[in-house]
């Protein structure tokens, strides 16, 4: 089933993993998709085991700004939270990446957190995991300027040759793609990278 990923399956009680195998569906989504939008009320949450979503806040004037991305093996809190409580999802999500997992619908994920500890011990983590990434969010637009988010971004993607586009690096840090071309000309110009078409290339 693929989902040796998921950190609470190698402790899972029998039972649960067979309340799993009857009530998973299979889902394939292609790359480019929408899963959900900001303001849908999910039914069906979304176990990922191939690819990578992007959970990203939209605003009334169409700027961006991306909350964490979904990576095999994680469970989006923004999902499951929408699912269980059948209020609005705060954020849209969107595949990066032709992407494979499985799905279970509300009422299966309520009965699994009833009968697997192992499970219910999950749920807690990921929102422990996901609040501190949204503080280090906030934290990082109030306090850091945004020529330092920019490199520590750049950074991030363990690179030194990185394909990017200057929207994308603004939609990533709830920037305008203007702003953004002003960042990376200033950076360039303290030679700590250099600009290429479609390209980004740390020093």
């Amino acid at each position: 089933m693929h989902l040796e990923k998921f950190p609470f399956y190698k402790s899972l009680e029998e039972d649960a993993k067979l309340f799993l195998k009857e009530h998973l569906q299979k889902i394939k989504i292609t790359k480019d998709s929408i899963l959900f939008y900001q303001g849908d009320i999910c039914d069906k949450i979304l176990f990922l085991t191939s690819g990578e979503v992007r959970l990203y806040i939209q605003s009334d004037e169409a700027e961006e700004i991306t909350l964490y991305h979904l990576h095999p093996g994680e469970q989006c809190i923004v999902n499951t939270a929408s699912t269980l409580s059948q209020t609005e999802a705060i954020a849209n999500a969107l595949a990066l990446s032709d992407i494979e997992g499985y799905m279970l619908d509300m009422q299966s994920v309520k009965e699994l957190a009833k009968m697997s500890e192992s499970y219910q011990n999950f749920l807690f983590s990921i929102y422990t995991l996901r609040m501190g990434d949204l503080a280090k969010l906030i934290n990082d637009i109030k306090f850091k300027k945004l020529d330092q988010r920019v490199l520590e971004w750049l950074h991030n993607q363990h690179t030194n040759e990185i394909k990017t586009t200057h929207e994308t690096i603004a939609n990533e840090l709830g920037s305008t793609r203007e702003v953004i071309s002003k960042v990376l000309k200033r950076l360039e110009q303290q030679d700590l990278l250099t600009l290429k078409r479609g390209t980004i290339l740390l020093m």
